[in-house]
This record gives structure tokens, sequence and C-alpha cells, in this order.
């Protein structure tokens, strides 16, 4: 469904007033909880947060991949501007409608964290690249081929030719996450969603893969929303950084803000949690205590039942409104609301 509302210029994507619950045995779970975000064209902007932050849910509704037991809520808006310029509201799109299949994988891809469970087992890499070719571009059998083959070569897989003939369990984890790369690049998407891409490999192949995916994006122009924990890795790649907590988004601004100048006791918190050259022998700061359940949510700040400047009586009354520090820097938190002119 178009909408003649553009978006706000330099901007791909809006997302506003995202809620995202699900029914459950137990109850409804909100995932997300209200959060208010944007990807600007050709950049990247990276979310971080903890294992059950809400990271991959609030991504994930962009494509419309949620379990059928999710529920976005009627106020929600996530708005994109196609390869065609029409500017389209994905809330309002019918799951099996032909604009949704066309956005999904053709103009928005998703790299997932695991691509062994990603490929099928009984399929080539050539096979599943060609099948993704074919669905969203307009190309021969043969062209397809060329293309697959192609973009193997350009992820970095040698004897490009002979990957493509094999099977997904012929492949090393780092190979798997290249080609993985490779089928989501295939259809030359506008927005790529890399959902923690290199958590699951070791560090060298982790920089290796972190440095093809800015060398592709600076080649194709493409913007991405890099998910991951690491506010190490996500230092090395993102322009911009939202650090999310149990579905609400407590800081965000610029790389250089954000890890420079952290100001939500949460962010301080993550940072302080990475390892350092120049701290070998120091024992890690661990955050303490546990990300509550969704099914009791606290009241106020999300994060208060674990921050050691939490204030009585009010950090665990009211959820702090954004303090806004400087034109690309945003806190939720009490702490700096006098700074709030």
């Amino acid at each position: 469904m178009a909408n003649t509302k553009k978006l706000t210029k330099d901007n791909l994507l809006e997302v506003k007033n995202l809620k995202i619950s699900f029914k459950t045995d137990e109850g409804i779970v909100t995932a997300v909880a209200g959060i208010n975000f944007s990807v600007k064209r050709g950049q990247t902007l990276g979310i971080v947060g903890e294992s059950g932050s809400g990271k991959s849910v609030s991504t994930w509704s962009i494509m419309r991949l949620l379990p059928k037991n999710s529920i976005i809520d009627k106020d929600s808006s996530i708005r994109f501007q196609r390869k065609s310029g029409e500017t389209v509201e994905i809330t309002e799109l019918k799951a099996n409608s032909k604009d949704l299949r066309q956005i999904r994988g053709g103009e928005v891809a998703l790299i997932f964290q695991e691509p062994m469970s990603s490929f099928s087992p009984v399929y080539t890499i050539g096979n599943q690249l060609v099948e993704a070719v074919l669905q969203h571009r307009d190309v021969s059998k043969e062209e397809a081929e060329e293309i697959a083959v192609d973009m193997l070569d350009r992820v970095g897989i040698s004897n490009p030719r002979q990957r493509f003939k094999q099977y997904p369990f012929e492949l090393s984890g780092g190979m798997r996450q290249r080609a993985m790369i490779a089928v989501a690049l295939s259809m030359e998407p506008s927005l790529l969603i890399a959902d923690e891409p290199t958590t699951s490999l070791d560090v060298t192949i982790q920089a290796q893969i972190l440095e093809l995916m800015n060398e592709l994006q600076d080649e194709l122009g493409m913007s991405i929303i890099f998910i991951t924990h690491n506010l190490g890795v996500i230092a090395q790649v993102a322009d911009e950084i939202e650090v999310m907590y149990l579905g609400k988004i407590l800081e965000r601004g610029t790389t250089k803000e954000i890890i420079n100048d952290p100001q939500h006791p949460y962010t301080k918190a993550l940072l302080k949690a990475i390892p350092r050259l120049d701290h070998i022998g120091e024992r890690l700061t661990a955050i303490s205590g546990d990300i509550p359940s969704p099914l009791s949510r606290p009241l106020g700040c999300p994060f208060y039942t674990r921050c050691d400047d939490m204030i009585p009586g009010v950090c665990d009354l009211t959820m702090p409104a954004p303090t806004r520090l400087s034109d690309t820097h945003t806190v939720h938190c009490f702490l700096h609301e006098e700074k709030d002119d």
C-alpha cells in the first residue's frame, strides 16, 4: 500500500512507536515497548544490547518475519522507501501480498546469525543462490548462475565455481557466512539487516566479514542495520548506535558519542564488559543481576533493577523522557534530565 507522505530527507526507513507483543500460555509478553528509529541511506545503524533486549524482534518486523502469535500494535508505523521511490507502510501490507514478497529479500535482505540452519542441507549452495536470484530479479537461469558465481567471488570465496556445486556442510563456518552474505546481496537490496552475523566466528574470520560488509556497502550504496550484543564489534562498522534494553531504546547517538562519551549507566556497563588488551590480568566487569522477564516488566526505567545509580522513588516509578545532549545524542535517564533545557 502506497503512502503519499514522504520520509524525512536522507532516510530510507522510519520506525515509529513500534510495539510488539506475543501471545503465550503464560499471558501477553511485550518484547518491544514503543521505540522509534530511522536508517539513513548508505549508512549503518548499530543496535546493541543483551539477549532478550528486543533487537531481533524489532528488526525482523521490518520484513514481517515474526511468528503467528506476534501482535504489532495498531499505532505502530514502519515506513520504507522502495527502489521505485514509492513510500510504503509495511504494517499495512498483507502477509501474502506481492508488494511484501518483493520487499522481503528483494529490497530488504537478512543475514542470520547461524548460516548452517539457514541453508537447506539437501540443496547445493549454488542451487539456493540461483533460486533467490530468480525470485527477485528478471533474469534467465543461466544469467542467475553467473550472478551467483560472481557474488560468491565478490564475497571472497575461493574457487567460486567449485563452491557453487557444494553443499553447506562442505563449507567452513566462515565460508558459509560469506555464502549467506552472497545470498543476501545477490538481489542488490537497499537495506541489509545483519543479525549477529559474526557471533559464531573466530576473531580472524570476524574481522574479515566486517571488512567485507564495509566494502560491499561502499560498492552497492546500501544501508545496514547491524545487530549485536558487542559494542566492540559495533564500533567498527556503525555510523550511529542505539542501545536497547528490555524492549526500550535507552541511548542513541553517533558511534563516536556512544563509545567515547556514554551517558546511560547501561551503556557504560556494556563498555566496561569489553575485554581490553591494556587490561590483561584484570577481571572483567560484569553487569550485576539478570535482565527481567518480559512477563513481569518493572515500572519506570527498565534498567533500574540493575543500576548502581538508581534514584529510589524516581527511577522505579516513571520511565524517563528523552534528554537531548546534542543534535545526534539522546539518553533516557533521570541523571541527565537537568541538562535538557
